[in-house]
């Protein structure tokens, strides 16, 4: 198992900005603009509505941001809103950060191989999605993914695993780049008393 190189010390405690720009993109598009104002006015970044981040914001502002949603919202909204956010956040990725020629390569090798070659490029820019947390990735006949202090449920405590941005990320990744069949499976979280949070990917 491998871990992700530590970033700059200017990026240390700072997520990329689809956090916050694909839950705003999410809850809009289920006609939640009355519930997202509170949301963000009660977590403290109301700003953000006005003035859509556009560089790294703190992990910590994110962190209040999806944990109040997981705690003022039905456990399957909140879940489902997350899974977009999620999806909305791998479509910008697939967009705008990895270029369609790596998506062509990808896509035409073997599934184990280009799982080998995603898992490298998320680990080179985990500090995005990570924050000041651990990423550690290994690669077999399956994918395990996982983040140990992950600023995302930070002191959050939980009966199951949480993590339902991150899964979605890497799910609509996976499917896109390396299969369709691609399923992933958050199979332990800090929240729910796990070591780390925990990704299992198949295909």
């Amino acid at each position: 198992m491998t871990s992700a190189p530590h970033p700059d010390a200017a990026c240390l405690g700072r997520v990329g900005p689809n956090a916050v720009l694909q839950l705003i993109a999410a809850m809009r598009a289920a006609g939640l603009e009355g519930r997202l104002a509170a949301l963000f006015t009660a977590c403290g970044v109301a700003d953000w509505l006005s003035t859509p981040p556009a560089a790294m914001v703190d992990e910590h502002d994110v962190a209040r941001l999806h944990q109040g949603l997981r705690a003022g919202f039905a456990p399957a909204l909140a879940e489902r809103l997350l899974d977009q956010a999620g999806h909305r956040t791998a479509a910008y990725l697939l967009s705008a950060r990895i270029p369609p020629l790596a998506q062509r390569v990808l896509k035409a090798l073997p599934p184990s191989l280009a799982a080998r070659l995603l898992v490298m490029a998320i680990r080179r820019n985990a500090w995005t999605f990570a924050g000041s947390g651990r990423f550690t990735a290994r690669v077999g006949r399956t994918v395990r993914l996982e983040i140990e202090g992950n600023p995302f449920c930070a002191g959050e405590y939980a009966a199951a695993p949480v993590c339902h941005w991150h899964r979605a990320v890497f799910a609509h990744l996976f499917r896109t780049l390396v299969s369709p069949r691609a399923r992933v499976v958050e199979t332990g979280c800090e929240a729910a008393g796990g070591r780390c949070c925990a990704f299992e990917v198949s295909w």
